[in-house]
């Protein structure tokens, strides 16, 4: 079957699902109710920071120590009409023993645009990269991969409006464009839109068994000096939020001189940000049925260009430090193979390269290896450990349990 088609198959899906909830909502009965329980424990040292990268605090941490409950989802959906469809989703969240509520959507979507278009408004996930329109439940691993965790905090959402369309065509090919308030890491603008994004995406069967996509996007960021908030709750995570040593710096101009001791935050940083991304996924399953066996491969590749500088405020006002005009990259590629309807297994490799202003060559990296037991398609355990290089001379051994929990109704996953 055809990708374009599965794709077409999955929205008539979606359309025919929600089309008894329009009857229902005539006659006052609720919406979809849906929830997700993400729950587990890990042993682990206390977490320092990604290769000394300003971060989005404990989301660029992976799991906390000890028990924990990570990404709990509670959604609401339904259909207002044979026009628009609109969703809510609440996280639950735990950091050093404070719980975050967070909403992560509350969008409306068009159903019945023509020529494959459709609008999308409200708050989201923005369609940057592979992995970041996906929820985290919906991985293979126990977290996202390091590139994910550094650059965007995990994943990018924000409010804004989104415009899609799906070309006719027996290659699947969809092309999109987004704009946002950038209120969320990594933005932090002052203006109405603060970041943009366009997409697209492409995809084709080799054969029966075997299916690919892939995909090129491009995500501005808008970041000026005191609008910016991250999710640091830890007193132990070394975010590089104390500024009391700025004055023992003469000269931050000069990086043959710095220490690469970085000690700015994400939120003293005023500037642009440029978020390049190309990713690919191959599937195989024998006749195309995943139910029984399996193979999938993805990677993704960030190359994040950053133009401005790292201050602080002084006497109400930015006070410019260290200039930035420089780029990061990182990377990641995972195997994942399930041998039967219950078990699968998968390794996971992820690196960056810092730019010389965080770093003075070392690479954070990360290597993961999963097993998944699934008693359904509905709950899944997960064993995992982590041999964790994310900061120098620094180095962990990660091990974590994982159980992941759907009730209520659920989406077919994309691709």
């Amino acid at each position: 079957m055809k990708l374009h088609a599965i794709s077409r198959a999955l929205t008539c899906t979606l359309i025919g699902a929600m089309a008894p909830t329009v009857l229902l909502a005539e006659t006052g009965i609720n919406p979809n109710i849906s929830a997700v329980i993400n729950v587990g424990y890990t042993d682990r040292s206390d977490f320092h920071g990604i290769g000394n990268l300003p971060i989005d605090g404990d989301h660029s941490a992976g799991p906390d120590d000890g028990f924990w409950l990570d990404h709990t989802e509670l959604a609401l959906s339904a259909a207002f009409d044979e026009m628009f469809y609109g969703k809510v989703t609440t996280v639950l969240e735990e950091h050093d023993g404070s719980t975050e509520v967070e909403l992560e959507e509350a969008f409306v979507q068009t159903m019945a645009m023509p020529y494959g278009l459709s609008v999308r408004g409200g708050r989201f996930m923005s369609n940057l990269g592979y992995l970041n329109s996906k929820h985290t439940h919906t991985d293979n691993y126990v977290d996202r991969p390091l590139v994910y965790r550094a650059f965007v905090g995990s994943h990018y959402y924000d409010d804004g409006v989104r415009l899609n369309w799906i070309a006719p065509t027996e290659t699947y090919i969809e092309l999109g464009a987004e704009a946002f308030k950038g209120g969320q890491f990594p933005a932090a603008a002052s203006s109405n839109i603060g970041a943009t994004n366009v997409y697209a995406k492409f995809g084709d069967d080799f054969d029966e068994s075997n299916s690919w996509q892939a995909g090129i996007s491009w995500l501005r960021t808008d970041n000026d000096f005191g609008e910016c908030s991250t999710h640091d709750h830890g007193d132990d995570h070394d975010e590089h939020d104390d500024h009391d040593d700025h004055d023992d710096h003469d000269d931050h101009d000069d990086h043959d001189d710095h220490d690469h001791g970085f000690e700015f935050g994400a939120c003293d940083f005023d500037g642009n940000k440029d978020f390049y991304v190309a990713d690919f996924v191959w599937k195989w399953a024998p006749n195309g049925n995943y139910k029984y066996q399996s193979l999938t491969w993805q990677s993704e590749y960030f190359y994040v260009k950053e133009d401005g500088w790292y201050g602080e405020e002084h006497e109400g006002a930015f006070e410019r430090e260290l200039r930035q005009d420089d780029h990061n990259t990182g990377w990641y590629s995972s195997v994942v193979y399930r041998w039967s309807p219950n078990w699968s297994a998968g390794i996971r490799y992820s690196e960056l390269k810092p730019s010389d202003t965080y770093s003075d060559g070392f690479k954070p990296k990360a290597t993961d290896l999963m097993v998944d037991w699934n008693y359904s398609h509905f709950a899944t355990v997960r064993l995992q450990y982590t041999r964790d290089e994310s900061m120098e001379d620094m180095d962990d051994d990660i091990f974590s349990i994982q159980f992941v929990g759907s009730m209520g109704a659920h989406g077919a996953h994309l691709f």
